[in-house]
């Protein structure tokens, strides 16, 4: 939806940040948005509102855009002051936010952009209304180490030394490789299973939920491996119930199961 135009010299922009049925103005008094003394305002496209904010052109080009994409802590900085104004708004009304950086040349083009994707916040605002967004990861109950390590080296070696000289040392050696890969197989069968079982609990209490892809497991969590990681869209009236299900299944399957939120329903609004 970004419409960055012709490389700009002096000229500003409008940046969106969501758009939301009636949002509250008092709620954005004191945030800077992403533009320092540029205020924040509301911008009226038939039944609903967008949250805009004048902007330096310059400070968005694709080339300056591009490099503080690149630039980490600049990044986190436009990331969170985003966030803030989408969270604001969102505290007052139902709010579809937009992604990073949507910005038009002005606000007819804006308008314009807006009302043609009338049907689709509709859609969102309705689907996310009364509702909070949540994750939910869980880690396998046991120990996922690779093979066991040097040890089983060792001891597979070795074993495969005495093939050459004990008869039947070789069928020994074969059935103990493929116990090891049976072991394999297991946890990973096991891994599956819990990861489908807490995942269809917690779609017993959502709207909706999405799988995201599995993380890399922490340096303090080694001994455990990450089976699910997914984000799901729970009606506000449920959310006390997340935790009591999380124990349960914690208590059940020994797992370790995290539970963060509630946020921004942004994993539910679509592409918009």
């Amino acid at each position: 939806m970004t419409d960055r135009g012709p490389e700009p010299t002096d000229e500003s922009a409008l940046y969106v940040f969501a758009v939301c049925r009636a949002p509250d103005p008092k709620v954005f008094a004191c945030l800077p948005g992403v533009a320092v003394g540029e205020p924040l305002r509301l911008l009226r496209f038939g039944e609903l509102t967008a949250i805009v904010q004048t902007v330096p052109a310059a400070d968005f080009t694709d080339e300056v855009w591009q490099a503080r994409m690149a630039d980490r802590d600049e990044l986190e900085r436009y990331a969170r002051a985003h966030h803030h104004v989408v969270s604001a708004a969102a505290s007052t009304c139902p709010t579809v936010p937009l992604p990073l950086a949507t910005l038009y040349h002005d606000e007819e083009r804006t308008r314009q952009a807006l009302c043609g994707e009338t049907e689709r916040f509709r859609a969102a605002l309705e689907r996310t209304a009364g509702h909070s967004e949540w994750g939910v990861k869980a880690y396998s109950a046991d120990p996922q180490q690779p093979a066991q390590g040097p040890t089983v080296r060792r001891t597979e070696a070795a074993a495969a030394g005495r093939a050459r000289a004990t008869p039947g040392a070789g069928l020994a050696y074969l059935e103990r490789k493929r116990g090891v890969q049976a072991q394999r197989e297991q946890r990973h069968e096991d891994a599956l299973r819990l990861a489908e079982s807490v995942d269809a609990a917690f779609q017993g209490l959502a709207a909706a939920g999405r799988r995201l892809r599995l993380q890399a497991t922490e340096p303090e969590s080694k001994d455990r491996v990450q089976v699910l990681n997914a984000t799901y869209l729970v009606p506000e009236r449920r959310a006390a119930e997340l935790e009591t299900l999380a124990r349960t299944l914690r208590e059940a399957t020994g797992a370790r199961i995290e539970v963060s939120g509630p946020w921004v329903p942004y994993s539910f609004v679509g592409e918009v």
